[in-house]
């Protein structure tokens, strides 16, 4: 092998890397899933808000003393299925009932963390990622709901389908509308909590958009968007662990700007049509 093959894949010799890389390969497929319905949906600031809630979770666990992935997981469900049930009553909009439960439930986070200050440092990766110290129990964990997500999001494609794109339609012609958002805002849920430590609360949301995003202006079709979406995740998260190996830099970030790179290109070189679709995801 030449000199740079060699320096290319010296990373791979560390165990440590070997992990964080599958680790990130998968969330990013995982985030790239959900990250379809979160932008066809419209819903984009929900990936930030939750992950500011499950944030709140995390450092009472840490205080507390109790598993992380027990009290963050069970309050970020909580804070998930609180804000569907307050914005589909419509006494507010669905942008502050996500506003209102997520900065109060990270404000929380904040107050314990003043209070107790001994719980800093257990959750400072939960804020920035830690992508290079994460065990084979947090690949099981990110394996396990991958799995999980796809089999629902298969079982129940058609349902997801009409309640993403007409949920009034969906309504008329049985499906469970209400049910179906339930299950979107625990899968969502569940997948920033098992993903913070690959990339961290402060930049889940991008992960969740941009992969989708950059699908859409690829494609009109919905079925393709979940299968280039995931794509494009794990992609941009296995380059972006090799550069941020060689430069010297955060996982987490560095796999956001190698997205964000992509999404720029995507929209350089795609034609007028394929941007318009992009713009009218402000509409849906």
């Amino acid at each position: 092998m030449t000199t740079i093959a060699l320096d290319l894949l010296a990373p791979y010799d560390f165990a440590f890397f070997q992990r964080g890389m599958v680790a990130a390969t998968l969330a990013g497929a995982l985030c790239g899933v959900l990250g379809v319905f979160v932008v066809l949906r419209g819903m984009s600031y929900i990936g930030h808000g939750l992950s500011h809630a499950v944030f709140g979770g995390a450092a009472a666990s840490a205080v507390m003393s109790i598993n992380f992935f027990l009290g963050a997981g069970i309050w970020g469900i909580i804070s998930g299925v609180l804000i569907g049930r307050i914005a589909r009553r419509k006494i507010i909009g669905a942008d502050a009932a996500i506003g209102i439960v997520t900065t109060a439930s990270f404000a929380g986070g904040i107050a314990l963390l003043n209070r107790y200050g001994q719980a800093r440092k257990s959750i400072e990766a939960v804020l920035f990622g830690s992508v290079l110290g994460v065990s084979w129990v947090d690949i099981a964990a990110i394996s396990a709901v991958s799995l999980a997500v796809g089999a629902i999001v298969l079982f129940a494609y058609r349902a997801f389908l009409f309640a993403t794109f007409d949920p009034q339609v969906a309504t008329v012609s049985g499906e469970r509308v209400a049910a179906i958002e339930v299950i979107l805002m625990v899968m969502l849920s569940v997948t920033i909590l098992v993903t913070m430590r690959v990339i961290g609360t402060l930049l889940i949301s991008a992960l969740l958009v941009i992969p989708a995003a950059t699908a859409r202006m690829i494609t009109n079709s919905f079925s393709r968007m979940l299968m280039l979406s995931p794509i494009i995740g794990a992609v941009c998260c296995l380059v972006g662990m090799n550069l941020s190996y060689h430069l010297d830099t955060s996982a987490g970030a560095t796999i956001i700007l190698v997205a964000a790179a992509v999404f720029t290109a995507t929209y350089l070189l795609a034609g007028r049509r394929a941007r318009l679709r992009v713009a009218s995801l402000h509409h849906l």
